[in-house]
């Protein structure tokens, strides 16, 4: 019998209530996560990456509510938690690093302040211990001098600085599952990869789940064991990371793909998803990436593709996919 996975997100809705109408930012995405393992969800913004994080913390502004769905943390659906459970659930059992350390750090306080209130709001440690803890986290996430940098303001340290604090105070508390919502976009390409080696290693050490968001593919090809990508708030495809890179089902999946610099051919074009993302006020009544779509049939406009299952590890949710897939079927028969 296999383990039941950490996390599931079932037929998750997430809508915003403004002045102009709902903003269905999450329309119905399904996944699991399992433990130790690294789910990559990838799209461009506006696609609902984030929004779908956000939920899983419960931390939407005011005008944002989940509507419909369930999100199961080892069977338990934590959106019927109250207020109390789920500052206790944050930071222990949950934790997430923002993309930007500038404004995710209070400029006001020192780095040690700040690290040393999330351990004490998520343990019993004493001051001594708080501290200890504190210092140790700074060392884990490669910091250096960690006592002079405790005493520091986000103003005195880099970017990659400040978002190795923000990982350290992540993990202080040794979470089961961490959220990193484009950890990285803020910095970069040096930094970049060094964040994302720490967190790697960080993520065998203490054997956490990690939900890597991200808007670019390349960051996290050797990362994730299994990939979503998400357009206009659904899920269009979803597999392990060889499936989604050599074998693409779904045309929003190619065309992010086409789009990733290649050093073997530097000296070609790079090649962008023509059109404007689809407007989540009105959102088209079949497969909302039709419009941009140079493969889309008269069907694509009049209903959105079911999730189609390619194998036993790739789904993808695409009208071309079915074709090709029919045809493949019809070139076996004939041969």
């Amino acid at each position: 019998m296999s383990e039941m996975p950490i996390l599931q997100v079932k037929n998750l809705h997430t809508s915003f209530f403004t002045d102009a109408g709902e903003v269905r930012a999450v329309n119905g995405i399904s996944y699991n996560l399992d433990r130790g393992k690294v789910l990559g969800i990838v799209g461009e913004s506006g696609s609902g990456k984030s929004v779908s994080a956000y939920s899983v913390m419960q931390i939407l502004t005011d005008t944002g509510r989940v509507t419909e769905g369930e999100i199961l943390f080892n069977g338990d659906n934590i959106l019927k938690y109250d207020d109390k459970q789920m500052a206790a659930f944050r930071g222990s059992k949950i934790s997430i690093i923002f993309q930007d350390p500038m404004t995710s750090l209070n400029p006001v306080f020192t780095i040690g302040n700040q690290l040393r209130e999330a351990i004490r709001i998520h343990t019993d440690r004493n001051k001594e211990e708080i501290q200890a803890r504190a210092l140790e986290m700074l060392q884990l996430v490669g910091v250096n001098e960690p006592e002079k940098r405790l005493k520091q303001y986000p103003h005195e340290l880099s970017g990659g600085m400040r978002q190795r604090v923000m990982i350290a105070m992540a993990l202080a508390c040794e979470p089961d599952i961490l959220i990193a919502d484009e950890p990285t976009t803020a910095l970069d390409v040096t930094i970049q990869a060094q964040i994302l080696e720490l967190m790697q290693d960080l993520q065998k050490k203490m054997g956490m789940a990690i939900i890597m968001i991200t808007h670019d593919l390349g960051v996290i090809a050797d990362m994730c064991d299994e990939i979503i990508v998400m357009y206009a708030g659904k899920v269009c495809e979803r597999g392990t990371a060889d499936e989604i890179f050599y074998n693409p089902r779904h045309e929003y999946t190619k065309g992010l793909i086409r789009s990733i610099p290649r050093l073997s051919e530097k000296h070609e074009k790079l090649v962008p998803i023509a059109g404007t993302p689809v407007d989540l006020l009105n959102l088209p009544k079949g497969c909302a990436f039709a419009s941009r779509c140079d493969r889309a049939m008269k069907i694509c406009l009049r209903e959105h593709p079911e999730e189609i299952r390619v194998n036993e590890n790739h789904i993808a949710a695409c009208w071309a996919n079915v074709l090709q897939m029919y045809e493949e079927e019809q070139g076996g028969t004939n041969a």
